[in-house]
C-alpha cells in the first residue's frame, strides 16, 4: 500500500489551501510594495518581500504535491514521496533568502539613511497592512481548520506542505502586526528608528522560521525514522509471533508523507527448514502491513538462532536469511 484511503483527499484539501494562500499573498504583495514605495515605509518593503517570498514558496508547494504523488519506477524504487519534504526545503530558503535577508537590509539602510516622511502615503500604507491583516488572518484560519480536520496538531503539521502554510501565515500576521506598531510609532514620534525595528524584528522572525521549517525538512531529506508509535507497534508485532526467538535489530525510515522502509532482522525458533522459514517470512510481513498502513516496503533478514551460532551471524552479515 502506497498512501493510506484518504491522502488524495487530503492532498486535494492541501492545495485549496495553498492555492489560497498563494492568491492572498500575491495580491498583498503588490498593495504592499505599491504602498512601500509611496511611503518610502521600510516596514512596509520588507512586509512586500514577505509575501513575495511566501507567494514564490507556494508555488513550491504546489509542485511538491503534484510531484511527490508520482508513483515507483525503475529509477526511484522507493517511489518520489521525498519530493514533498526537498520543495519544503526550498520554500524555507526562500522564506530565509527573499523574506529575512531583504528585511535586514530594509531595516539597516532605515537606521543609516533615515526615512523621508510623506504621513499622507503611511495612511494608504496603513490601510494596505489592515486588509493585509484582515487576509491574512482569513489564510490562517483556513489552513489551521484543516489542521484539525486531519488530526490536529500531531497528525496535521506532519505534512511539510502545510506545516509551510501554517508558519507562512501565522509569521504573517506578527509580521503584519509589527509592520504596522513602527509605521505608526514613526508618524507619532517622527523617528525612523522604530519603523526601522520593526523591520529587524521581521527579518530575525522569517529567519527563525525558515530554519525550523529548514531543520524539519533536512531531517526528513536524510532518512527520518518512523513514528516511535508505529515502530513500537512494529516490534511488539514481531515479539508476539511464536516462531520468532528474538528480534535483533529493527529499522524504519520515511519515505514519503504517509510512508516508510521496514527492516527487520529477527532470529527464528531452530526447526524450520528453508519452505517454512519463506512462509513465517511472508505472514508477517503482511501481518504488519495489515497492522501499520505506512509500512510501504518491509525487508526481513529471517535466520534460524542454531544456524546464526553455527555459521558466524549471517543474520549480522546478510549472507542468507533475507526475505
Amino acid at each position: 500500500m502506497s498512501s493510506t484511503p484518504n491522502a488524495p483527499q487530503a492532498d486535494h484539501r492541501t492545495r485549496v489551501t495553498v492555492l489560497v494562500a498563494l492568491t492572498a499573498n500575491l495580491v498583498i504583495a503588490i498593495a504592499k510594495a505599491v504602498g512601500g514605495v509611496v511611503a518610502h515605509s521600510p516596514a512596509l518593503l520588507s512586509e512586500a518581500a514577505h509575501s513575495v517570498a511566501d507567494s514564490v514558496n507556494e508555488v513550491f508547494l504546489l509542485a511538491a504535491l503534484r510531484r511527490s504523488r508520482r508513483p515507483a519506477d525503475a529509477r526511484h524504487p522507493f517511489g518520489y514521496g521525498k519530493e514533498r519534504f526537498f520543495w519544503s526545503l526550498l520554500a524555507a530558503v526562500g522564506i530565509f533568502v527573499m523574506g529575512g535577508c531583504f528585511s535586514f537590509f530594509q531595516g539597516v539602510e532605515a537606521l543609516r539613511g533615515g526615512s523621508e516622511e510623506k504621513f499622507g502615503g503611511y495612511v494608504a500604507g496603513l490601510i494596505v497592512l489592515g486588509v493585509a491583516f484582515a487576509a491574512e488572518g482569513l489564510s490562517l484560519v483556513r489552513a489551521l481548520y484543516q489542521v484539525r480536520g486531519q488530526g490536529g496538531v500531531a497528525k496535521g503539521l506532519r505534512d511539510p506542505a502545510l506545516r509551510t502554510v501554517v508558519a507562512e501565515d501565522g509569521t504573517a500576521v506578527l509580521g503584519v502586526t509589527l509592520a504596522f506598531a513602527g509605521m505608526a510609532l514613526h508618524m507619532v514620534t517622527g523617528q525612523v528608528v522604530w519603523e526601522a525595528s520593526a523591520s529587524l524584528a521581521i527579518g530575525a522572525l522569517l529567519v527563525y522560521v525558515a530554519y525550523r521549517l529548514g531543520r524539519e525538512a533536512r531531517d526528513q531529506l536524510i532518512g527520518e525514522a518512523a513514528h516511535p508509535e508505529a515502530a513500537a507497534r512494529i516490534r511488539a508485532l514481531l515479539e508476539a509471533q511464536p516462531e520468532i526467538d528474538s528480534v535483533e535489530a529493527l529499522f524504519t525510515m520515511k519515505t514519503g508523507l504517509e510512508t516508510a522502509l521496514v527492516a527487520a532482522r529477527v532470529d527464528l525458533m531452530p526447526g524450520f527448514d528453508s519452505e517454512q522459514v519463506e512462509e513465517v517470512a511472508v505472514r508477517i510481513k503482511r501481518s504488519i502491513a495489515r497492522t501499520v498502513a505506512e509500512a510501504d516496503q518491509i525487508f526481513l533478514d529471517v535466520t534460524e538462532r542454531s544456524a546464526r551460532e553455527a555459521q558466524g551471524s549471517p543474520a549480522a552479515t546478510g549472507e542468507r536469511g533475507g526475505a
